[in-house]
């Protein structure tokens, strides 16, 4: 049976702070900016920027709620309200009729690139331009890493 784990350092505590602290402020700010500039809050964008990609501008809905990672209940709450503005709409699938194809409609895609550069130009205000070439590269590589390791093996309890 292993022993106890370690716990962070006051100064690691610190760090994870910081961090958390940061990204969450940055991802507040850029949602109220997405907002006003364009009317569309970040799970919008979400959904149709995946929809945007997409073959034929549809997803099946549950393959459109793993690639933007949200629970498949939250993601329908939300395509109602989405539906409702006429961003997109949802359609029986043609192949399985238990499953729902979500589709991005002509008011959404228009919706979609008017926010685009917008969104991009917020990006680059409040992330890009704040650190140099070199913290960038660190900020991906750290990016990069955290997410190999939250995809990698779960250590067992």
């Amino acid at each position: 049976m292993p022993g106890p784990r370690k716990l962070p350092t006051r100064e690691e505590l610190r760090t994870w702070r910081e961090f958390v602290e940061t990204t969450q402020a940055l991802s507040t700010l850029l949602a109220a900016r997405l907002y006003s500039d364009t009317g569309l809050s970040p799970g919008d964008y979400a959904v149709l920027l995946a929809l945007s990609e997409a073959t034929d501008n549809r997803l099946r809905s549950s393959e459109l709620a793993a690639h933007i990672g949200w629970e498949r209940s939250r993601l329908s709450h939300h395509l109602g309200r989405m539906q409702r503005r006429q961003l997109i709409r949802r359609e029986e699938c043609a192949t399985d009729n238990r499953g729902a194809d979500v589709v991005l409609e002509p008011t959404g895609s228009e919706a979609f690139h008017a926010a685009t550069v917008p969104h991009l130009r917020a990006v680059r205000e409040l992330f890009i331009d704040a650190l140099t070439a070199d913290q960038l590269a660190a900020a991906g590589d750290i990016a990069a890493a955290l997410q190999a390791h939250l995809r990698g093996p779960r250590p067992t309890e």
